[in-house]
């Protein structure tokens, strides 16, 4: 699921820094390698497995944050002779650098995912893989899984092929410099073709009831006075790109049900409570939010530059906590879901575009590529599948633990020295064990924190209860960053 973007933008130094170092730490957070590891990255980097197809004269390009070099994925679009779109994606071959069962096959299992701390990435693969020998760099040839996506005119899927290749990506780009392009009237054909086809497969979206959540990334700066919070909202660029990934994705698991085997990403629908929390959480940061209004028209009429619309979209992302895993293989006695869906789609979906990042898109990547070629999904990958729905679902939990970590550790920063301060907030949570105890939402700064009921209670709370879905003030009591809490009182 889509997760909290958090950064730190503070001097080396900063108290902020070290905490998170030994934040690190403390959650026992592995950032060395080990000797085989890098021994076999070294070796691997040098003799990669290389496809017979040479696709290099295609002018692929990518888009990603300005300064990075894990580069999954790799772009070209044109139009179809008679009309619509070609979109060739070219997505990293791990497998071409790393041998199963190998010192950076067991390390990945272990690790299973890229972790993100707000000062420092911990990766899933050595860099000499990751960033260099593996990423789709501009200018170096690498292996690379080529989809070929045929659309017609209104962006629905008409085709979908998949092959090995060599492929070079001819020029990288970041998602501020697509954007001004394509506003300034700059935007050569590509550009202008990543605009269309992104909208048309928005347009999709909208019509299968889907929605993307535009996750808005929230800096943590430091100044004079302390610390302050503020969000970097996506780009309309950001979700063109996120388009062509969805579309691969779902490509992926039409292919995996066609071909009786594979590994999906599941979610079922969010429960109603879900929606009354998101809803008293949307009370307290001013979002108007009418009842008839469905979830994803909300959603898709914010204006994330807004800081309040930006704080309540990162709340929105605790209705995506039920996506799991599911592998099939219908040989062998292992069927696929009842209900293969994603609610967030709208449709069948398998993660496969990021492989540098995520353990099991390496394996989805290969039973694809198997599928489409009509032949056998290799052993190693096929005895994998049974074992990592258990695997991606730790190292989810792994990831999740991180960023409540990380998050409770902002806002305990934000907060630091302002103890004994009222605040307004709503009462979103109730513990249901301790209904004197609960979770409120503030407006400034955009904080979820525990709360406990005044002596007494709170007005319409009844004695010694927090009124649930009400406005109320309360005093911060705790803002400790050592052990990360925060916590208030209803005055």
């Amino acid at each position: 699921m889509p997760r909290r973007k958090l950064r730190v933008k503070a001097a080396d130094s900063a108290r902020i820094n070290t905490e998170l170092t030994e934040l690190r730490t403390l959650l026992e957070i592995h950032t060395e390698w080990p000797e085989a590891v890098l021994a076999e990255a070294e070796e691997a980097a040098e003799r990669p497995r290389l496809p017979e197809h040479d696709a290099t004269d295609l002018p692929l390009f990518t888009v990603d944050p300005p300064g990075s070099r894990d580069l999954d994925q790799a772009m070209h679009l044109a139009h179809r002779p008679g009309g619509g779109y070609r979109v060739h994606y070219a997505i990293a071959d791990v497998a071409a650098f790393v041998r199963p069962g190998g010192a950076i096959d067991t390390e990945a299992r272990r690790r299973v995912e890229t972790l993100y701390f707000p000062d420092h990435r911990v990766p899933l693969h050595p860099t000499r893989i990751s960033e260099d020998a593996a990423s789709l760099l501009p200018g170096e040839p690498r292996p690379a899984l080529l989809w070929q996506l045929d659309l017609d005119a209104d962006g629905a899927v008409v085709l979908a092929d998949l092959r090995r290749a060599l492929v070079r990506s001819h020029r990288r780009l970041d998602y501020a410099a697509v954007q001004r392009a394509v506003e300034l009237g700059g935007a050569d054909e590509q550009l202008a073709l990543l605009a269309t086809v992104g909208r048309l497969r928005e347009e999709q979206e909208r019509a299968r009831g889907g929605i993307s959540l535009p996750v808005p990334e929230q800096e943590v700066e430091e100044t004079l006075h302390g610390y302050v919070l503020g969000y970097r909202a996506p780009n309309p660029a950001d979700g063109w790109n996120a388009q062509i990934s969805l579309l691969t994705g779902m490509a992926a698991a039409e292919l995996m049900l066609d071909g009786g085997v594979g590994l999906l990403r599941t979610l079922p629908a969010a429960p109603p409570a879900a929606y009354e929390r998101l809803r008293r959480i949307a009370a307290a940061l001013d979002v108007d939010w009418p009842q008839a209004l469905p979830y994803p028209e909300l959603i898709r009429s914010l204006d994330p530059d807004v800081p309040l619309n930006a704080a309540f979209l990162t709340a929105c992302t605790g209705l995506l906590r039920g996506a799991g895993y599911h592998a099939f293989d219908e040989s062998r006695g292992l069927p696929a879901p009842a209900a293969p869906g994603h609610a967030a789609l709208g449709a069948p979906y398998a993660h496969c575009t990021a492989p540098l990042r995520r353990l099991g898109d390496r394996f989805a990547q290969e039973v694809c590529a198997a599928v489409a070629a009509g032949e056998d999904v290799p052993d190693w990958a096929r005895e994998a599948l049974p074992t990592l729905p258990a695997l991606m679902a730790g190292g989810d939990r792994r990831a999740g633990e991180v960023e409540r970590a990380c998050v409770d550790l902002v806002e305990a920063e934000l907060l630091a020295g302002r103890e004994g301060e009222d605040f307004t907030a709503v009462v979103v949570d109730l513990d249901e064990k301790r209904p004197a105890s609960g979770t409120v939402q503030l407006r400034e700064p955009a904080v979820r924190a525990r709360c406990d009921a005044a002596n007494g209670g709170t007005a319409d709370g009844g004695a010694g209860r927090l009124p649930l879905g009400r406005v109320i003030d309360v005093r911060l009591t705790t803002a400790d960053p050592v052990t990360r809490t925060v916590r208030f009182a209803a005055v």
